[in-house]
């Protein structure tokens, strides 16, 4: 006789003690990542710094990292560990954040491209993003170093490192040269 695996909710798995490594919830499925390596961290360190910079003194709004969970499905349901997720006060109201995942949906996601993660897992993610009601999904890729910067409307944008990133009509005056992300 076959079992029946119980999917687990975005709760339930929010609820459960650290594991001390990365985990997803894909589905309804625990999903262990490997732990991101230096070259990662540096990279999304840099990024949540560059957008805090920009962000904090206009307080537009809560710049979140290191992985904070973002629901992307319901039912089954599945939680992306953003690296770096942009919340304006309109989507999420200024003030000490609650614990646990909201229903709430950031503007912007940030992922950076680790050396283990294949396109394919990639192009998931920044579409589970964008149906969710992300309006933008940067993918900076370290290796290259370019940004992906993709939308739910319009074709993807690969930038180098001259290029300069730029948000409009989500963070109007956000100018940043690629290379910076890397740095």
């Amino acid at each position: 006789m076959a079992t029946v695996e119980a999917l687990m909710t975005a709760r339930e798995f929010g609820r459960r003690p650290d594991p001390g490594h990365p985990e997803e919830l894909v589905r309804g499925r625990i999903v262990a990542m490997p732990p991101p390596d230096r070259r990662h961290g540096k990279v999304c360190g840099q990024s949540y710094y560059l957008l805090r910079q920009f962000v904090e003194p206009l307080d537009l709004g809560h710049v979140l990292s290191n992985d904070s969970g973002v629901i992307t499905e319901r039912n089954p349901d599945t939680v992306r560990g953003a690296d770096i997720a942009y919340y304006s006060y309109a989507r999420l109201p200024k003030g000490p954040l609650k614990p646990g995942y909201g229903p709430e949906v950031p503007e912007l996601v940030i992922e950076v491209r680790s050396s283990s993660d294949s396109w394919r897992e990639i192009l998931e993610k920044v579409t589970e993003y964008l149906a969710s009601g992300v309006l933008t999904v940067i993918v900076l890729d370290p290796e290259k170093p370019k940004a992906h910067v993709f939308t739910a409307d319009e074709e993807p944008v690969v930038l180098g490192p001259g290029d300069d990133l730029t948000l409009p009509g989500l963070l109007e005056g956000f100018r940043v040269p690629v290379h910076r992300f890397f740095e």
